[in-house]
């Protein structure tokens, strides 16, 4: 799988719109471990920019 493919079946999943083909191509890719890394990375990166703009705004 190449990353990029990861990183926006990732992204679909997380926005709630990816595609029944391309969902069932993921299930069926083989392992788990690379889209919870890059699932993982993207949840902590959107809630270290959230912390990072609300502490701004309330400076």
């Amino acid at each position: 799988m190449k990353l990029l493919s990861i990183f926006q079946s990732v992204l679909a999943a997380l926005f709630g719109v990816q595609s029944h083909g391309k969902y069932e191509f993921d299930f069926n890719s083989g392992s788990f471990l690379p889209y919870a890394a890059v699932g993982i990375a993207l949840v902590t990166g959107f809630v270290v920019a959230l912390v990072i703009l609300v502490n701004y705004i309330l400076n």
